[in-house]
């Protein structure tokens, strides 16, 4: 109640009132001097008293009346239309314009018009961060991906040779605990337990790694094809349960497709390594004129204002620097224990385009 009194509607009906206390003190003063030069018949103490209860009864009702329907409310209905298309234009939402009631040229209608101008602009720019973002990954692809992919498997065969001596120490460290059984049993079980969980911590991250190092490109695929198909091999060799809602009437850009599918990898990496989840949910859907996506899960989570400098938040940067290079914005919240809820929006524009 004590904002909506500050709103411009009152304003208006405050500065009324003003003039009318202003007036009616200028017009008693007016009757007092002529009362005091001329002390007319009429000027009587009751004729004045009646002036000034008509003059109330009178002004306080059109006050009210001017303030809420006169410019006031004219006022109101623009800021807060422009107030809306600011939000939208916040939100990513770019293509919405303001149209006021009238076609005036106060200053109103130049501020709504210079927003619409705005709006136009960001579409560009957004389309030009796309197209240059085209641009990068085909001239990417076409000078560094033999090279790119023969790393990759390099950096591959080293994680895995790496991993699997990891694996091998660990099973030396076991059957040596074993041997501890008959002298020292309690002590040989504490060890086992322990070497039992640095298996299980190597084998997740080797499959995190696995999943991180998947090619850069989806190959012909389509963005929910390629989803599918990356999910199901985490299904087959993690614990996760998914639920998916994936829209696969949405047809981009090679390039947009490329960008989120290596965002929700990213993302399923950092599930898989840091979450300890059970449970994942992956959208990707059109609504209004953008591509929403959501990744939520049920595991730890964490102190958002403690991510500095930790490898949870390298995946995070990565992922935000990928939505905003194809011109999206980046959302993420979390708590301990409440799970981690990521929201990216993409600006849409259909693209039909052939798959090989």
């Amino acid at each position: 109640m004590h904002q909506r009194l500050k709103g411009i509607r009152f304003i208006f009906i405050r500065s009324h009132i003003f003039v009318l206390f202003l007036s009616l003190f200028i017009l008693l003063s007016i009757l007092l001097s002529v009362y005091v030069l001329f002390e007319p018949e009429w000027l009587t103490t009751k004729s004045v008293f009646l002036f000034i209860i008509s003059h109330l009864l009178i002004g306080f009702p059109l006050a009210f009346y001017a303030g809420f329907n006169g410019n006031g409310n004219y006022l109101k209905t623009s800021f807060d239309a422009i107030t809306l298309l600011i939000k939208q234009y916040a939100n990513g939402n770019y293509q919405s314009s303001i149209q006021l009631l009238d076609n005036g040229d106060d200053e109103i209608h130049r501020a709504a018009n210079s927003l619409n101008e705005l709006g136009k602009k960001l579409q560009n720019q957004v389309k030009s961060l796309q197209k240059m973002a085209d641009e990068k990954s085909e001239l990417a692809k076409s000078a560094h991906k033999t090279a790119v992919i023969e790393e990759r498997q390099r950096i591959a065969r080293d994680l895995h040779d790496a991993v699997s001596q990891e694996l091998f120490a660990l099973a030396m460290l076991s059957e040596a605990a074993i041997k501890q059984l008959d002298l020292k049993p309690e002590l040989a079980k504490t060890q086992m337990l322990e070497v039992s969980q640095s298996a299980h911590q190597a084998q997740t991250e080797m499959r995190a790694l696995l999943l991180h190092l998947r090619p850069v490109y989806l190959s012909g695929e389509s963005l929910v094809e390629g989803l599918h198909k990356l999910i199901n091999e985490l299904k087959q060799k993690s614990n996760l349960q998914f639920k998916l809602k994936l829209d696969d009437q949405l047809e981009m850009k090679e390039t947009i497709e490329e960008h989120i599918f290596r965002i929700v990898q990213e993302s399923l990496s950092n599930i898989l390594r840091h979450a300890n989840a059970t449970e994942v949910y992956v959208e990707i859907s059109k609504k209004s004129e953008e591509i929403f996506i959501l990744i939520e899960d049920n595991g730890e989570g964490f102190d958002m204002a403690e991510t500095d400098g930790k490898k949870t938040s390298y995946g995070l940067k990565t992922m935000k620097e990928r939505s905003e290079e194809i011109g999206g914005t980046f959302t993420v919240r979390s708590n301990i224990d409440e799970g981690t809820y990521i929201q990216i929006r993409i600006p849409y524009e259909e693209e039909r385009r052939r798959r090989m």
